[in-house]
């Protein structure tokens, strides 16, 4: 989960240690669930552990598929879009990684994510309403902040973390009725559904909001790392700002609608896509807030002053 060797992005040891210690947590919460399903649902341990593991290694290895699929983005040719496979190209020069697939989706939400297991498997995807909006410097930032992700390898930690949460849940609904269908005495069954039916729903809300809790903090921080890195490695921490002033302002003005479509992926992307009332009020936000973002980048701009 650290920085390749051969990227130039500067490693965050913060970010590193942060990420360890949420997969370890919520890893360690999961397991646990697991454990409780596999005692209450004895006949049914089999499918439960059959169908998490599947579940898992499915979404870990197709997670960019996934990602893409459900963002409505598709893989773009440098003869389609040459510009943007330009900026791309020349950032992964600069930081010495491999060049991730690239992708757009037709959407006026000025917006921008990558996601995939690893950097030879990773896709960088942007909207057509940020390709419109943007200036090429302006665009560059952003695409070196979603680089950041993929190199430091948090867009990985990210989809798994998300999904044991979601996963939980799945894996409820397959233990209760695997645990109701199962044969045996009928008085036994009966009693051992009953207490299933009280105790694994609450277990599996408790690990969705241990999990959230814990995704939302990695995810804030992770944020400020990918600003940070991008503006270290472009040398262009202002333009960076312009960009996420620019996004953040005319993300309020799209309809709430399509907001409201895209909210289930703000944790991948550049902006998340709240109305500037949802913003404020937005404690547990997957994004730190505008001001913070700016304030770093303004001690970017300071130190590399220096």
């Amino acid at each position: 989960m650290s920085v390749p060797q051969h990227s130039r992005f500067t490693p965050d040891r913060g970010l590193t240690g942060r990420m360890v210690t949420t997969m370890f947590l919520i890893g360690l919460v999961y397991v646990g669930f697991t454990g409780l399903l596999i005692v209450l649902l004895r006949g049914a341990w089999p499918l439960v552990v059959l169908i998490s593991g599947g579940l898992f290694v499915a979404q870990f290895w197709f997670s960019d598929k996934i990602t893409e699929r459900a963002m409505g983005a598709h893989q773009v040719t440098p003869e389609q879009y040459p510009q943007l496979h330009g900026a791309v190209d020349r950032l992964c020069a600069l930081a010495d990684m491999p060049k991730p697939r690239v992708a757009v989706a037709d959407n006026d939400m000025p917006n921008a994510f990558a996601t995939g297991r690893n950097p030879q498997n990773a896709v960088i995807c942007v909207t057509t309403g940020l390709l419109r909006r943007l200036e090429p410097e302006e665009l560059e930032g952003v695409l070196a902040h979603e680089l950041s992700h993929v190199a430091h390898r948090d867009v990985a930690v990210m989809t798994v973390a998300g999904f044991l949460g979601v996963l939980a849940g799945a894996m409820t609904r397959i233990a209760l009725y695997g645990g109701m269908m199962g044969g045996g005495n009928r008085n036994s069954n009966d009693q051992n559904a009953a207490i299933a039916m009280v105790l694994i729903p609450l277990a599996s809300m408790v690990v969705y909001a241990i999990s959230f809790l814990l995704t939302r903090l990695l995810s804030r921080y992770r944020e400020l790392a990918a600003d940070r890195a991008a503006a270290q490695l472009t040398g262009r921490p202002a333009a960076l700002a312009s960009a996420l002033t620019k996004v953040t302002g005319q993300i309020g003005a799209i309809p709430t609608k399509d907001l409201r479509k895209a909210q289930p992926y703000n944790a991948f992307y550049f902006a998340p896509a709240l109305s500037a009332r949802e913003t404020a009020s937005q404690l547990l936000s997957t994004h730190p807030s505008l001001e913070q973002r700016l304030a770093q980048l303004r001690k970017v701009s300071d130190e590399l002053g220096h």
